[in-house]
């Protein structure tokens, strides 16, 4: 039955039930640290050298920053996390986050690697999703050229050609191995190309369930029409439309862009329309439910606390699998175990690759938690406050 109830994300005592009272104060010292923005940036550089020149790095960063936001090195080697989260009803999307180096080779390894993913995740209902990005499949450039209507020369033709064999593997395989599939969301001047490949899986695979999910970036002005177009034509053509909502994370990047080029920034004039907009297309998700899956990523307290209400509002039992709730794996736990813990659908992404070549994914964790306004500083608060409250309990 639906929920009834209030539901608070205050509750520290479930928020942190699966941390000891020594990973409490590991947690502490690392956001600690990341609450400290020159601190951020010298690690960073420090950790990068480090690895350059071969010096024995590896078992602290195993230790502290990869061991609290990175299940392991492996697919194997997450195991005991994703145990762990089941623990306390927590899905777990395993995410390769290697970024690839621009070869066919690499796309090959990535694609090949997200197959192992998704094989993993096939009959596993603590795994129910796999992902990946196009990126990590085939070149940018390429992408780009296409979306600004370039003519390809016969390599590059071929190349493109590769980069949508690669995506129309993977959501095979997914279909295959009935799991769900989810396409991150990249850079906009690329991005139509992604949606493209996005809606030709799904016209393919999303016939009777919903195996494909986009990703769409609220922070663009004009992401609430684009969803509500795709939903459009995903019920004229007879599919199932999976949406996973966030707000986005290149914005810096693509406001650069279209002042180094000369055209409109397609990101929100401010934070208060990207969320009027993201709080908008999670309602628009509700009210055709069953039509559209949702996955809905965010770290955002307020909109989490929103969708639980339209999904009372609406009638819909928290498990329906029609409807999850997404964040980071290491960050806001206090979202995701309360959610978890009253009933409701909750994945974490849980990113893994050997310590080095997950660098530049763990200096944008780091970077974006010192920038995104006030979040490091909430983490850091409520692992005080726990801290706390466990000593009060002991006195």
């Amino acid at each position: 039955m639906p929920i009834k109830t209030k539901i608070s994300l205050e509750n520290l005592e479930v928020a942190f039930a699966s941390k000891s009272d020594t990973e409490l104060r590991k947690m502490y010292l690392i956001f600690a640290t990341m609450n400290n923005n020159t601190a951020v940036k010298l690690g960073i550089k420090m950790a990068n050298l480090a690895f350059a020149i071969n010096f024995p790095i590896k078992g602290l960063m195993k230790k502290t920053m990869f061991g609290h936001f990175c299940g392991g090195e492996s697919i194997e080697d997450s195991q005991k996390t994703v145990d762990e989260l089941a623990a306390f009803h927590i899905r777990t999307i395993l995410d390769y986050s290697v970024e690839g180096k621009g070869s066919e080779e690499s796309y090959e390894a990535t694609k090949n690697e997200i197959l192992r993913t998704i094989e993993r995740s096939a009959g596993d209902e603590n795994i129910p999703f796999a992902v990946f990005k196009v990126t990590g499949l085939g070149s940018y450039e390429i992408m780009t050229k296409v979306q600004e209507g370039k003519k390809l020369d016969s390599k590059e033709q071929a190349a493109f050609e590769k980069l949508k064999s690669r995506v129309d593997e993977l959501c095979n395989a997914a279909y295959e191995a009935k799991t769900k599939i989810l396409i991150d969301a990249e850079e906009s001047w690329f991005q139509d190309v992604i949606d493209q490949l996005a809606y030709e899986a799904m016209e393919k695979y999303n016939l009777e369930d919903c195996i494909v999910y986009n990703t769409y970036q609220m922070y663009r002005h004009d992401m609430l029409s684009r969803l509500k177009e795709a939903h459009h034509t995903a019920v004229q053509k007879g599919y199932k439309l999976g949406a996973k909502l966030v707000r986005g994370a290149y914005m810096e990047k693509e406001r650069d862009r279209a002042k180094e080029k000369g055209y409109k920034s397609p990101i929100q004039p401010d934070k208060a329309s990207s969320d009027r907009d993201f709080d908008a297309a999670l309602r628009f998700c509700i009210e055709n439910l069953g039509q559209i899956n949702l996955v809905a990523g965010s770290h955002n307290e307020r909109s989490n606390i929103l969708l639980t209400s339209l999904i009372e509002e609406f009638n819909i039992n928290p498990s329906d699998e029609n409807v999850y709730f997404s964040q980071l794996y290491g960050m806001s736990d206090n979202i995701s175990f309360n959610l978890a813990n009253a009933g409701f659908n909750v994945v974490k992404y849980v990113p893994y690759g050997p310590v080095e070549k997950v660098m530049p994914y763990l200096g944008r964790r780091a970077e974006e938690n010192t920038s995104v306004s006030g979040q490091s500083s909430r983490e850091f608060d409520l692992i005080k406050k726990e801290i706390a409250r466990r000593r009060s309990l002991k006195n």
